[in-house]
């Protein structure tokens, strides 16, 4: 096969303790009068707070919207534009977890284009350059800096939704890793349980066919060799600084290599894209108002069990990344392997192991195999076709714990 790779990235992307001092610099390079976008915790943050006072010694004008909420309601988002709007923004910075930086995302899109949330939903839909972004996480998590995704919460719908689009890429992501310092365990555990996820999901994602305008017809281009690159750096430093990040949250180490690990996530799935576990982690999101990355974390080994017949050699080298010695064993057993320590790794940071943990009652088993299926932009990227009946033997096995029930027997093995 021949090689093929893509990337979409921001046009500046910085990393580092101590950058966000970079912020001022960029913003005066783009604009006048900058909307920033944030949560009310963060509003009061001293390191915020600075923040905003150096980009208004910079010369701009900075107004701050701080009614992000968590899941991202439109609702909010509509406040933002209108303060947007009331001070003729033409810049917006988004400061925060992955809500935050998705809010300044979409804000962005209308005050450039205008209309609703709604007519931008699905892939490829915004029709040219947003007002100019600069994002900044103060999470190890959903690597949104760097992504082309925003996901909104929409009363008229179900499940979340998401606006896939090039355009929603920053122009500049500041990545300090100095403001992950204070968050709370759990958030570390969940933000750096979804970054991992990313990064596996995005290394064992469809290899498709290339053709000439493939660029032009996925947003989610599926496994290619750039974005493989970051996937393994991602699961190298995730896997050796998520359990410590969450033990001691002042390990500095730790904490720089989580949120290397999650924005070179974010690089990774932004071009392949994700797929099955975050399909179903939608409607067991809105069923159950669990965090997302406790929903695809539990997930996950489910998945790649799954999966694991159409992806054994990438689960392999998956392993390898984590650290595992596969010395003396099969790609077959080493596989097995990798599902195993993403398991092991996940419940030492409190990950439950079922979605009955999370609150899912048997009932709702075809409703979440249902809704999992109508998120086409992610179950087209799974390695292994899924069709409901398939969907509906996952999620049955994710309720139950029974990861061994997803494993093809040796007589299918041999005939595969």
């Amino acid at each position: 096969m021949s090689l093929f790779g893509t990337l979409r990235t921001p046009r500046n992307l910085v990393f580092g303790a101590g950058q966000r001092a970079a912020l001022a610099g960029y913003a005066a390079a783009l604009g006048r009068r900058a909307l920033i976008v944030t949560d009310a915790r963060l509003a009061t943050d001293p390191d915020f707070l600075r923040l905003v006072q150096s980009v208004r010694v910079a010369g701009l004008e900075a107004g701050v919207f701080d009614g992000t909420i968590a899941e991202l309601p439109i609702e909010c988002i509509a406040a933002a534009v209108e303060a947007g709007k009331a001070m003729e923004a033409d810049l917006v910075i988004g400061i925060g977890g992955g809500s935050c930086l998705d809010a300044a995302k979409v804000a962005a899109l209308l005050l450039a284009h205008g209309g609703r949330i709604q007519d931008y939903y699905g892939e490829f839909k915004v029709p040219g350059p947003v007002l100019p972004l600069i994002l900044m996480p103060t999470t190890s998590g959903t690597g949104s800096e760097v992504t082309p995704v925003a996901v909104v919460t929409d009363p008229d719908r179900a499940v979340k939704v998401g606006i896939a689009s090039p355009h929603l890429i920053c122009h500049t992501a500041i990545c300090d890793p100095e403001l992950t310092w204070s968050c709370p365990r759990g958030l570390t555990a969940v933000s750096g349980a979804d970054a991992l996820t990313h990064a596996i999901e995005a290394f064992t994602t469809i290899r498709r066919q290339i053709t000439g305008t493939i660029v032009h017809d996925h947003v989610f281009l599926g496994k290619n060799v750039l974005s493989d690159q970051y996937a393994l750096l991602a699961i190298g430093h995730i896997a050796a600084s998520l359990k410590r990040a969450c033990d001691k949250g002042s390990d500095t180490e730790a904490r720089e290599r989580m949120m290397l690990g999650a924005t070179a996530a974010g690089l990774a799935f932004g071009t392949a894209g994700t797929a099955a576990a975050h399909a179903i982690q939608y409607p067991i999101g809105a069923l159950t108002h669990t965090p997302h990355g406790a929903g695809v974390a539990v997930m996950m080994p489910y998945v790649m069990e799954f999966n694991r017949s159409h992806c054994e050699a990438e689960l392999a080298e998956i392993g390898q990344a984590m650290g595992l010695d596969g010395t003396g064993r099969t790609v077959h057993q080493q596989a097995g392997d990798t599902i195993d320590a993403v398991e092991d790794l996940f419940a030492s940071i409190g990950i439950p192991k079922t979605i009955a943990d999370l609150g899912v009652v048997a009932s709702q088993l075809p409703q979440i195999a249902e809704q999992a299926m109508g998120a086409a932009r992610l179950i087209k990227n799974n390695p292994r076709p899924i069709d409901l009946d398939s969907m509906a033997s996952l999620v049955a096995a994710a309720f139950s714990g029974d990861r061994a029930s997803l494993r093809p027997s040796l007589t299918d093995r041999k005939a595969s």
